[in-house]
Order: C-alpha cells, then structure tokens, then sequence
C-alpha cells in the first residue's frame, strides 16, 4: 500500500445497514414485525384453498370477512408501531384485543400461529420505551447528587427548577426532610 492509494470508504450495503440499525432502535420494531406476522394467517387462512394430491381442501367459511378485517387492522397497526411509536400503546392493546377476537371469529386464530404473534406483538409494543440518548461529554465530569458538587441542571443558591426533585436539608433534629438519612446516591430511605 501506498501514500497514494485511495481510502475506501464503507460500502453502501455497511451504511444501509447502520442506517436501519438505527431507525430499528428508535421504534418498537419486533413489536411491529410480531403483529404484522400475526395479521397475515389470519387474514390468508379462511379464504386459502389447500392442495393434499388430488384432494381440494377449502377453508372458506361465514367468518372469513371478519378474519379479512382482523387481519388487515393487525397488519395497520404493525406498520403503525413502526412509523407512529407514539402510539404504540394504543396499537399494542389493540393488537392484544384483535389477537383475542381472532380466536373465535377466524379459525382458531390463524390456527394459533396468528393469535400467538399477534398477541406477542402487541405485548411488546405496551412494554417498549424509548432509550434514553448518552448526556455528551464535556470536558467537565458531572458530579453526582449528593455527591459534594452541584447536579447538572440545578442553578447556584440551592433552589430547583419546578418539577425536579428538591435536594434534602438537614432540620434541627438532625433529620434530612423527616424522611430519614440521605443515602450516598442520593435517595432517601424511609425510617
């Protein structure tokens, strides 16, 4: 290798990748992937027609209009985890609901297999929250609470913003708060 030979950037399949890596991460994305695996057989199932050798098996039945629209919302609302994961509560209890009612409207659900990925999907969608992005580092480290410095984000003079927790004072009893001793993390123990 040379001085002159030109640095090969990543390819486009590696940035592809990191870029979908990181659009996974932001959003309930296997809860999405369950629920819309899950709305598939039970939409396919009552109107597909099975072929055993020369045997025609139809599982055409009254329902398959009902298992046509539980499976069609379970498919919404996986693509709706996906790009609203604002709304993933509501897309996961739906999801759970719509997994419920498939068992006795389509076929057993899809046969089970629906039911069940469409019932896990939804309960990872309720269970999912967003991360939490890393504080940047500065040249500076923070200082914990309690700690001897000042947290980041609470001013000089002791007083907080509203809605952050205020910092224990000792009273004339020796008591912080009437809430017992601060522990060295900065809770307090009760007691």
């Amino acid at each position: 290798m040379s001085a002159e030979t030109p640095v090969q950037s990543a390819g486009n399949f590696a940035r592809l990748r990191l870029r979908f890596r990181d659009w996974r991460g932001s959003r309930p994305f296997w809860a999405g992937l369950f629920t819309l695996l899950g709305g598939v057989p039970i939409a396919y199932f009552p109107y597909a027609t099975l072929q055993l050798g020369t045997m025609s098996i139809t599982m055409s039945t009254t329902a398959g209009a009902g298992s046509l629209i539980i499976g069609v919302l379970l498919i919404t609302l996986g693509l709706t985890m996906w790009f609203q994961a604002a709304t993933r509560i509501f897309a996961g209890v739906a999801a759970i609901v719509l997994a419920l009612v498939s068992l006795v409207i389509s076929n057993i659900g899809g046969f089970l297999v629906g039911f069940l990925l469409a019932l896990v999907g939804g309960a990872l969608a309720v269970s999912w929250a967003p991360g939490r992005p890393e504080p940047a580092r500065s040249g500076q480290p923070d200082t914990v609470p309690g700690g001897g410095g000042v947290a980041p984000g609470i001013p000089q003079g002791g007083r907080t913003a509203p809605g952050l927790p205020q910092p224990p004072y000792d009273t004339a009893d020796g008591g912080t708060n009437g809430t017992g001793a601060q522990d060295r993390d900065g809770g307090h123990r009760v007691g």
